[in-house]
């Protein structure tokens, strides 16, 4: 019966392949932090003004290189005719940025790589017969307790768990822009097109009050028309010396109603 190596067993086969591995992502990490601290911290930048104050031209520094300098004096004419203005910004650390890239770079490289692999095994390298369970009363024995958790670790599905985390970190850095262009884009709207939305905005409180002026009405009628029955029942009550026929929701008594057909009674 042969025995299913461990997760521990095949890093320690292949602790070379793993070290290459690790400094490469420990490079790559580097260099993300590297570039995003680049991005980040004082910048400055030099325009190149004309007479009306429009920007004809802008270069990233302090000073104009002598090739620009060139360049822009082939294009419009002598640099000393224009004015120049440096303009400086501290552009604070991209954390957003850095967190997707130092975790989403690496987790979608491996799941690509791992993707890669298994397919090659699947086409090219025909199926071997899996190595029976084994017996529930034997417990594997570990050296150390960091080998049982790899061990533990190794039986979860890494492939389901790299996408939800690749899925996570794609999320925290579109949804964010997403919403950040949405608002933008809509507040632009709104400026743009200010008036049409007023005049939705008073079309609709116009309808609201409309609204609520035609149930002020209905409730009104409505009071009428129950004073006015109240008012007929009371009169054929006096008329007859006998209580009326009650009005729909209340409870019959046990004396007797008289019916009424509708037409008002004589007045005396």
């Amino acid at each position: 019966m042969s025995e299913q190596r461990s997760f521990t067993g095949i890093v320690r086969e292949h602790k070379t392949v793993l070290i290459i591995l690790l400094v490469g992502l420990l490079i790559i990490e580097l260099e993300i932090f590297a570039l995003a601290v680049i991005k980040s911290g004082r910048k400055s930048w030099l325009q190149v003004l004309d007479q009306s104050g429009t920007v004809i031209h802008e270069t990233s520094g302090s000073h104009l290189s002598e090739f620009n300098k060139y360049y822009f004096e082939k294009t419009f004419g002598p640099f000393e005719n224009y004015q120049v203005r440096l303009k400086t910004e501290r552009i604070p650390f991209p954390f957003r940025a850095w967190f997707v890239a130092a975790v989403g770079l690496p987790i979608g490289l491996m799941l690509l790589f791992g993707f890669i692999v298994k397919a090659y095994y699947a086409i090219f390298i025909p199926a071997k017969s899996e190595a029976p369970p084994a017996e529930n009363g034997s417990r594997k024995s570990y050296e150390t307790r960091l080998e049982m958790v790899l061990d533990k670790v190794s039986r979860l599905n890494i492939f389901l768990i790299g996408f939800f985390i690749l899925a996570g970190v794609l999320l925290y850095w579109i949804v964010p822009n997403a919403l950040t262009y949405l608002g933008k884009t809509g507040i632009d709207t709104i400026i743009r097109f200010k008036w049409v939305f007023i005049a939705a905005a008073l079309a609709l409180v116009g309808i609201v009050l409309w609204i609520i002026y035609l149930r002020y009405l209905l409730a009104k009628k409505s009071i009428e028309t129950q004073t006015e029955i109240e008012k007929l029942r009371l009169q054929l009550e006096i008329q007859t010396g006998r209580p009326a026929a009650l009005p729909m929701g209340e409870e019959p008594s046990s004396a007797p109603q008289v019916e009424w057909d509708g037409q008002p009674p004589p007045q005396p």
